[in-house]
């Protein structure tokens, strides 16, 4: 996997490089596919997904995170046509998406909605707080969408002491959805 430079903050945490390796496997993106991502924040995922999908279309509501997106994409090598644009969705999403995904919970069931009213294959969001992974779950589960939710922490260490301790990160809820009527492949052969 090739790295990610992010040298311009978006006052949030990206996406960790361990739970973005996860998602890209879960994101299954190909060539062909129109990937859109609902809060871009720094673009971690953004930069990932244009390494493999065909178009991208980054949405993200704060206009210095839109820049932030920007910039961090300018920093990576990035050939795939990419399209940031500052709009709350669902309102600004397209109807011609393949796999979204959903980095935040604002407004989630209406973009689940327009997940299932516009055919995407694959959705993906990503959950740290307990209260909202379940909420969402339930979401996922009444559209028909819920594929399998993955909770996973990853920890980094550090010496001390002349020994190795570990910092944890917060734990993340993972939710896979495809759509029942979506091909298996997504559209790809």
């Amino acid at each position: 996997m090739a790295h990610v430079s992010l040298p311009h903050d978006a006052k949030a945490g990206p996406t960790k490089a361990e739970v973005r390796a996860v998602l890209q496997r879960k994101l299954d993106l190909g060539p062909t596919d129109h990937f859109v991502e609902v809060g871009s924040c720094t673009g971690a995922v953004t930069v990932e997904a244009a390494r493999r999908a065909g178009r991208v279309t980054a949405l993200e509501r704060k206009p210095t995170r839109v820049e932030t997106t920007r910039r961090n994409l300018a920093a990576n090598e990035v050939s795939t046509e990419v399209t940031v644009r500052e709009a709350e969705a669902p309102e600004g999403l397209p109807t011609d998406g393949d796999v979204l995904f959903l980095g935040g919970s604002r407004n989630y069931r209406s973009v689940l909605d327009h997940v299932v009213d516009t055919s995407y294959d694959r959705v993906v969001m990503n959950v740290s707080r307990l209260e909202v992974a379940g909420e969402a779950t339930t979401a996922f589960r009444e559209r028909n969408l819920l594929e399998e939710v993955i909770q996973f922490q990853v920890s980094h260490g550090y010496e001390l002491a002349g020994a190795t301790s570990f910092n944890s990160d917060n734990p993340v809820y993972m939710l896979v959805g495809e759509p029942d009527d979506a091909d298996t492949d997504g559209g790809r052969s």
